[in-house]
């Protein structure tokens, strides 16, 4: 099962993907996959309630519509890590990351041996449930799966060259919000502050061979992350979409809502 981010990352595209969040439903999924042209969804199973039965729905849905998917945890386990992609999603982004050390433990989770200690379960949609041989089944896991850490603590920071030099780390990608709390700017994205930090990933993704993303919250900020070589970038949001389509219906039809 390759994955279409991983593939167009490695080939210096650019790929964008959507957010499903608190209104993740696996129709919304499949609306997405007919109604924008991204090529991936990611679900935040960091900030919402997402069980691992959802996850399974959710990238079922994204399948049948020709959308790659990812999934955001919290890395705190094992399992955290590893069952999304028996779920089947293409890769697993890891939020709240502070050391390398935390990094080489989560792709030790992430991998089978010989580069981590994943499980093995033959009965999930990534191994085609047990169609795969084994052999075949570990090789194309390890190759194909992939893994993004997410910058956005002053730790991870100061360490960004440690942790975009672990092995089995294929992408780095900014949070921009928890940054700029962070960083003392809550809310001020392009602070100078935050510009630095979005500098300083792209050299040190730049210098490991890796890829860069980050969710774009305006045009002005992606444009600052394409213009420093940012590859992934994260446009639409259930919840912004639901949002900011109210908005412009009701100044559509402003004359009613008096």
């Amino acid at each position: 099962m390759p994955s279409l981010i991983k593939d167009r990352l490695q080939q210096n595209q650019t790929v964008s993907v959507m957010s499903i969040s608190t209104m993740a439903t696996p129709k919304l999924v499949e609306a997405a996959s007919y109604l924008s042209h991204v090529q991936g969804v990611w679900f935040d199973q960091e900030h919402c309630a997402l069980t691992h039965s959802q996850i399974e729905l959710l990238a079922m849905a994204a399948r049948s519509g020709g959308l790659d998917c990812f999934t955001r945890v919290a890395p705190t386990d094992y399992g955290a890590v590893m069952r999304p992609m028996e779920a089947g999603c293409s890769g697993v982004m890891a939020a709240q990351v502070r050391t390398a050390e935390e990094v080489s433990q989560i792709v030790s989770w992430a991998k089978f041996a010989p580069q981590g200690g994943r499980g093995t379960f033959g009965a999930n949609p990534e191994s085609k449930y047990g169609i795969i041989p084994v052999a075949e089944y570990i090789e194309m896991a390890n190759r194909d799966r992939w893994l993004a850490i997410q910058i956005e603590t002053l730790s991870a920071v100061e360490q960004v060259d440690e942790i975009a030099a672990v092995e089995g780390v294929d992408l780095l990608f900014i949070g921009p919000n928890d940054l700029s709390v962070n960083l003392g700017v809550p809310g001020d994205m392009l602070n100078p502050k935050c510009v630095a930090v979005l500098e300083r990933v792209g050299q040190a993704a730049q210098k490991a061979g890796i890829a860069w993303g980050a969710l774009c919250p305006t045009l002005e900020h992606a444009r600052q992350c394409r213009d420093l070589g940012c590859q992934l970038f994260s446009l639409l949001g259930d919840t912004g979409c639901f949002r900011r389509g109210i908005t412009a219906l009701e100044e559509t039809f402003a004359e009613f809502f008096e």
